[in-house]
C-alpha cells in the first residue's frame, strides 16, 4: 500500500510540474529541441504540458515521469528525474517535494 501511496504522490507532483513546466523543478532542452523554430518549439512544449497518454508500457510505475510525442516529422521524449536539493545525487524520497528537485529533459528521440 505504501508504494501505491508514494506513486500517487509522485504522479501528482510530476503532473503539476509537467503542466506548469517550471513549478517545482528545472526543464532542460536538448540541442534538437532548441533548434526548432520558435512557433514549433512552443507547440512542442504545449504538447508536453497537455500529454496524458500514459499507459502501462510507458508508465509501468504510474508516476507519469516519461512520455513520447510525435511532433511534425519527429518523435520527442520527455523524462522526469528526481534529485536531492543540491542536485548532487538522487532524491531520498521523490514523493517529498521538500527533499526533491525535479529535472525534466525534453529531447528528440534520436538524441536519447
Amino acid at each position: 500500500m505504501l508504494n501505491d501511496t508514494n506513486a500517487e504522490k509522485i504522479r501528482s507532483l510530476n503532473d503539476r510540474f509537467r503542466r506548469g513546466l517550471v513549478l517545482g523543478g528545472t526543464v532542460l532542452l536538448t540541442p534538437g529541441v532548441t533548434s526548432l523554430e520558435p512557433d514549433s518549439l512552443a507547440q512542442l512544449l504545449e504538447s508536453v504540458r497537455k500529454f496524458d497518454n500514459f499507459t502501462p508500457d510507458n508508465d509501468p510505475y504510474g508516476e507519469h515521469d516519461f512520455g513520447s510525442i510525435d511532433h511534425e516529422s519527429d518523435r520527442y521524449f520527455f523524462k522526469i528525474d528526481y534529485y536531492d536539493q543540491s542536485r548532487a545525487m538522487g532524491s531520498p524520497d521523490p514523493a517529498d517535494p521538500t527533499v526533491t528537485q525535479r529535472v525534466m529533459t525534453i529531447m528528440r528521440a534520436d538524441e536519447y
